[in-house]
């Protein structure tokens, strides 16, 4: 008997720091970029990101990355931006080229925004509620 093909995920799944003021805007901005609705979001402080990892969030931890499921892997840090880019709207796929060079080297940038991203954007003492515009980008916890 020949064995089916895995199924393949339809959308991409995009976790995020949900009191971060710039991960919020990293969503919309994706959103506005992303027409073919290829990515959904669900915060790192959710049920949801808890049961697609494995674990929760340890209490009172502030998410130092951006996660990107997709196809059965995770990516994060730099990958998982450069994955994202990639799939929106022209001209961000370019930024691609940048997977060339070492993670090490690329995840230096990100973590330096990342470690300063709470004093120069700001953060919420509760996660992001997305308005009835893009609830349906927002996996819904069960």
């Amino acid at each position: 008997m020949k064995k089916s093909p895995p199924l393949k995920q339809e959308r991409s799944i995009v976790l995020f720091d949900g009191v971060c003021h710039l991960c919020q805007a990293a969503v919309r901005f994706i959103i506005d970029r992303d027409p073919s609705r290829r990515f959904a979001f669900a915060s790192l402080q959710s049920d949801t990101a808890a049961r697609l990892l494995g674990r929760a969030l340890p209490e009172g931890e502030a998410p130092s990355t951006i996660i990107l499921v997709e196809n059965g892997s995770c990516y994060t840090q730099s990958t998982a931006a450069l994955r994202i880019a990639r799939r929106l709207r022209f001209p961000w796929p370019a930024l691609y080229v940048f997977i060339v060079l070492p993670p090490p080297i690329r995840d230096l940038i990100y973590n330096f925004i990342a470690a300063r991203r709470y004093r120069w954007f700001g953060k919420d003492t509760a996660c992001m509620v997305p308005t009835p515009e893009i609830r349906s980008r927002f996996i819904e916890e069960e």
